[in-house]
């Protein structure tokens, strides 16, 4: 040690002196980069400390049907929240806050690894319980200067109908997942985000969906709201008003009750869709809030599919509903005119022997024509065009029809169905197609499955003579042109076919036979109405081995269909009616014709006209058919002495009932129907 009057080396105190210095600068420094330099940062810093930023959550648009009637609705619910911008250790309070909440604290602990791996910023709170219960939100108000981490939120949830009405075409709303977050089209959406999962909810979510605002608030150091700074009030979503006639809905959901299937209505002149039902149901409210695993495990794995939309995306054999689309082929073939079949109860073709189903009940159906092979569905004619046709020609027409594609419906995950050629086996199986593949076919079974959506769209094609009208369930007048062109799928909105007007005429009076007393299909008669359609029933498993199968013949029955418009000529309504293991066209058709029965009573009521699809014609006149040539509007009228192809393609051939009202004098005076293409026997209005 040194002594008293010993002095430190002067080069020791040089070093002291340098470091003294060199412990200033850095001070000297770290207060000026703290006063001037960050100033900025940390005042926005120490802002944040006393200003949060709470989300105010926009509300869903409402869902309307076409009255402008509320379908979907929101309801005021509260949710509970952390807040990762308080300085705490939110782990260490997870076991009260989740005895408060009555939730595993483990859940907690899990949301919370979630948000921090994802490198969320602080500023976003973890949603930790939806839709809690007033005594929960109680518990939260009382604690929050113990935990001011938590908080809750107000949410407007879904609110849809009881039951599961409408539940198919409306779908459900759920949390973003992961898969979604990785995807383009969801980039402008954060986690714990509610969006649309299915239906109208998912097709239409970037306009259901509304603007989230926020609500900064002033904390004190506990985290206690002592002020509010500013708000940025929430942007409500869109509106959309459906074309669902909700009338027609409940008849069609009445129709189906207790059985599995789909039912579509739509209206063959602008593409409408006034129904849609599909069995069996399941319940959108129960994703409202956050559906249970126990509960989704049941949906997801009941043989029946109830998530899954029927009408859209059930494909399945048209059984003998396809021989419409086999009559058209066959009289635009110029094949179907002139043949006669004699039906014995079978027929053999390519070697092998075809039972009609006329057998089954020990009968037959004699000479057939045509129209008799429709009205009495004669399988045995239907075998002899097909073999007559070819699978090419069938397979031409009924493409031509929209079946094998989709119709280009604004719902999601849309089937396209299948339609069988040379090309599609050789495609799908890379084998050649064999000419006695042809024969099943023709009574709308083998390879040929369709949706009911695809059915109504064909024959609503059919017996408006040849316009085919992409379906859809909101009117596009109603959407943003830039949001129409980018939901456009490239499927026309309208599309002609070239039938003759005396085919369009044989096959819908044919039809409406069917539900006459020589059709297949009486017991679906309405009383007055000009009611027409075509029964049909399909095997989903061919007879030997549902004979192998005796003790479980009752999960292979076979499928029932049904498609009935009204008026048969130009209808204002198509509908398709499927129902599943329901053995009989003529079950379905007694159903469907309820629907039909609901339409023409509403449009009698509001027109105040009980004539309306009437099946008889006015006191005193006499029905005749008629069929007239119409210019296109659009026709180049600066050449009128050519008549060549393109100008004779340019008219267009039209036509209706002309009634011939017999006079005093016994003049007769025409009248034109007043709905031009109506029926011609039985005559329209």
């Amino acid at each position: 040690m040194l002594g008293r009057n010993e002095k430190l080396p002067q080069s020791k105190l040089t070093v002291v002196q340098y470091v003294t210095l060199a412990v200033f600068l850095v001070l000297s420094y770290g207060l000026w980069s703290l006063q001037i330099r960050k100033s900025d940062e940390y005042e926005v810093r120490a802002q944040q400390n006393r200003v949060r930023s709470v989300p105010i959550l926009a509300p869903r648009g409402k869902i309307l049907d076409r009255d402008g009637n509320v379908i979907v609705d929101n309801y005021p619910s509260f949710s509970a929240l952390l807040l990762r911008d308080q300085l705490r250790d939110l782990n260490a309070d997870s076991e009260k806050i989740a005895e408060g909440l009555h939730i595993p604290a483990e859940e907690i602990r899990q949301k919370v690894r979630k948000y921090q791996l994802a490198h969320k910023a602080a500023f976003e709170p973890i949603i930790i319980k939806d839709d809690i219960t007033p005594d929960e939100r109680a518990f939260i108000e009382s604690h929050k200067d113990e935990y001011p981490e938590l908080e809750t939120l107000m949410v407007h949830r879904r609110l849809y109908p009881k039951d599961g009405f409408m539940a198919h075409l409306i779908g459900y709303v759920g949390e973003v997942s992961e898969d979604m977050l990785n995807s383009d089209k969801y980039d402008q959406y954060e986690r714990g985000d509610i969006v649309g999962q299915s239906g109208i909810e998912f097709q239409y979510n970037d306009l259901l969906m509304g603007k989230n605002g926020s609500r900064r608030v002033l904390v004190d150091s506990k985290g206690k709201e002592v002020g509010r700074q500013s708000t940025e009030p929430a942007v409500v979503g869109k509106s959309l008003k459906l074309t669902i006639d909700l009338d027609i809905q409940i008849a069609a959901e009445q129709a189906l009750e207790g059985r599995n299937g789909a039912v579509v209505a739509m209206d063959p002149r602008t593409g409408e869709i006034l129904a849609m039902v599909s069995r069996p149901i399941f319940d959108p409210n129960d994703f409202a809030v956050r559906v249970s695993r126990e509960e989704w495990n049941r949906l997801v794995t009941d043989p029946a599919h109830p998530l899954m939309n029927k009408a859209i995306q059930a494909q399945l054999a048209p059984g003998s509903t396809f021989k419409i689309i086999m009559s058209v082929a066959g009289l635009q073939e110029g094949i179907a005119q002139k043949l006669r079949v004699n039906c014995p109860g079978g027929g053999t073709f390519y070697g092998r022997y075809f039972k009609c189903w006329i057998s089954d009940v020990h009968r037959s159906h004699g000479t057939v024509d045509i129209s008799k092979g429709i009205y009495q569905s004669c399988d045995t004619f239907f075998y002899t065009l097909a073999e007559r046709l070819g699978i090419e020609k069938i397979a031409k027409w009924a493409m031509m029809l929209g079946l094998g594609k989709k119709t280009g419906i604004d719902l999601p995950n849309e089937v396209s169905g299948v339609m069988p050629s040379e090309e599609w086996k050789i495609r799908n199986y890379h084998q050649k197609w064999y000419a006695g593949e042809v024969i099943s076919v023709g009574i709308g079974q083998g390879a040929v499955a369709v949706t009911p959506i695809q059915l109504a769209h064909a024959i609503a094609a059919i017996t408006t003579g040849g316009t085919l009208v992409r379906p859809h369930v909101v009117a596009p007048g109603q959407l943003p042109p830039d949001y129409k062109s980018a939901s456009d799928d490239g499927t026309p909105a309208v599309t002609h076919l070239p039938i003759d007007p005396q085919n369009w005429i044989t096959i819908t009076d044919a039809m409406g036979g069917v539900v006459s007393p020589i059709g297949t299909a009486f017991a679906a008669h309405l009383q007055g109405v000009d009611f027409a359609g075509k029964t049909g029933s399909a095997q989903v498993v061919s007879n030997a081995f549902r004979k192998s199968k005796a003790g479980a013949n009752s999960i292979f029955k076979d499928n029932g269909w049904f498609v009935g418009v009204t008026p048969r000529r130009n209808p204002e309504i198509v509908v398709a009616l499927l129902i599943e293991q329901g053995e009989h066209g003529p079950i379905a058709a007694q159903l469907a014709s309820k629907v039909i029965k609901a339409f023409v009573e509403k449009q009698r009521r509001v027109h105040n006209n009980p004539m309306l699809f009437s099946d008889k014609g006015d006191p005193g006149s006499v029905p005749m058919a008629a069929v007239w040539n119409t210019a296109d509007p659009d026709r180049d009228h600066d050449r009128p002495g050519q008549l060549d192809a393109e100008n004779a393609a340019a008219d267009h051939l039209q036509g209706g009932t002309m009634r011939i009202k017999m006079g005093t004098a016994g003049k007769m005076a025409s009248r034109q129907s007043s709905r031009a293409l109506a029926a011609i026997l039985p005559g329209g209005q």
